[in-house]
């Protein structure tokens, strides 16, 4: 998918501010008090397999569970039904994952394991096409962690034919947090602009922070409610 430059030192204060600023009531979107799902539903769907996103197979997230839509670039390249809202990052999931790409479809059902606590996240408005967002990890220990923060469309079950209610993967942000932390106490944060990217909604729009440990286990998930 293409990508345009973020060229703008002001475009960047305005979208950071929005995400850390807690007074922007309106406009702001946290994960605070949203109770983290125990399980992580991720299907992946090559992008050569329009058929797919109306499979009335398709697994359906549990209560307990928050599902994730990856759409995994295809051999057809932009010639492919689902290239449009294709990404290398499904690529490099599903490498993480240990995983091949699918043919068609995949799913990967994990359990978060421990109590870590989740990462706080918080989300401004759009401006620009771009969204402020930022993470911070409280108190992460001496443990490295790989964290994957998404910014996600939430689809509701219907769209173009889909049977299940979607949050489809638009953009993706790995902090680095490779490395353990030098001083016990440190706390871990970052905060950038997102790139909205063509056809997608902003109100439709939340972040998600799904967080490996150093042995690749699931630790945390966490998600983003908006204010009305």
């Amino acid at each position: 998918m293409a990508r345009r430059s973020f060229s703008s030192p002001l475009r960047l204060l305005a979208c950071a501010a929005a995400a850390a600023l807690p007074a922007l009531a309106q406009a702001l979107c946290t994960s605070d008090g949203v109770p983290g799902p125990t399980v992580l539903l991720e299907r992946f769907i090559n992008a050569d397999c329009g058929d797919c996103w109306t499979e009335r197979t398709t697994p359906q997230a549990a209560a307990d569970a928050l599902a994730l839509d990856w759409v995994v670039p295809g051999l057809r390249g932009d010639d492919a039904p689902l290239a449009a809202v294709a990404s290398d990052e499904a690529l490099r999931r599903l490498a993480f994952l240990g995983r091949p790409v699918p043919a068609r479809s995949s799913t990967a059902s994990t359990l978060r394991q421990g109590r870590s606590p989740a990462p706080r996240l918080a989300q401004g408005a759009a401006f620009n096409d771009y969204v402020g967002a930022s993470i911070a990890l409280k108190d992460p220990g001496r443990e490295p962690w790989r964290t994957w923060l998404l910014l996600v469309e939430k689809l509701p079950a219907g769209t173009e034919g889909s049977p299940v209610e979607r949050n489809l993967v638009r953009n993706v942000f790995q902090p680095e947090w490779g490395q353990p932390m030098a001083r016990p106490g440190e706390r871990r944060a970052e905060m950038r602009p997102m790139q909205i990217h063509e056809g997608a909604r902003a109100e439709r729009l939340r972040l998600v922070a799904v967080a490996h440990d150093g042995r690749g286990r699931l630790r945390a998930i966490a998600r983003t409610q908006c204010s009305e």
